[in-house]
């Protein structure tokens, strides 16, 4: 008999999941990762902008917006497991998460990404994102944290 796939679901974060955030924001960004008292922070003041999918076993990924402030939304941050990428989880958070945008009356959404995400530029860019000025800024986060800046017109 063939396994049967888990059924995944999105929704907005609970309490709950704060823990495998945590975990699963190491596991994605392991140079870099938010403390978890930044991550408890988010959770407890934008709870409707932070989206996960999860299956019957546990969380798969996460996705985190700002509410729209002069038009203008962020995504901070995205993560997909590595053992479940290539499945359309994250298009599927970002879906969530931009929509989430449009209904609350945004005109942009705007992210930065590594210059060398090529997969997560990539997906970015087919969702209509498109790179601010052509070129990475230098040290964005930090001392050798260049992030590239780009934008999507809802």
């Amino acid at each position: 008999m063939p396994a049967t796939r888990p059924s995944l679901r999105v929704r907005t974060a609970l309490e709950t999941d704060m823990y495998d955030i945590t975990l699963l924001d190491k596991e994605v960004f392991p140079g870099l990762p938010y403390p978890h008292f930044v991550l408890r922070q988010f959770l407890d003041a934008l709870a409707d902008h932070l989206f996960v999918v999860h299956d019957d076993e546990r969380l798969c990924g996460y996705v985190l917006a700002t509410p729209p402030a002069g038009g203008q939304g962020w995504i901070l941050t995205l993560g997909v497991a590595p053992g479940v990428r290539r499945q359309g989880l994250a298009r599927q958070l970002m879906k969530e998460a931009l929509g989430k945008l449009r209904a609350e009356g945004a005109r942009t959404a705007r992210l930065a990404v590594k210059p060398d995400n090529h997969r997560a530029i990539a997906l970015y860019k087919s969702l209509g994102f498109v790179q601010d000025d052509g070129a990475s800024r230098k040290d964005y986060y930090g001392n050798g944290e260049d992030r590239v800046l780009m934008t999507l017109e809802l």
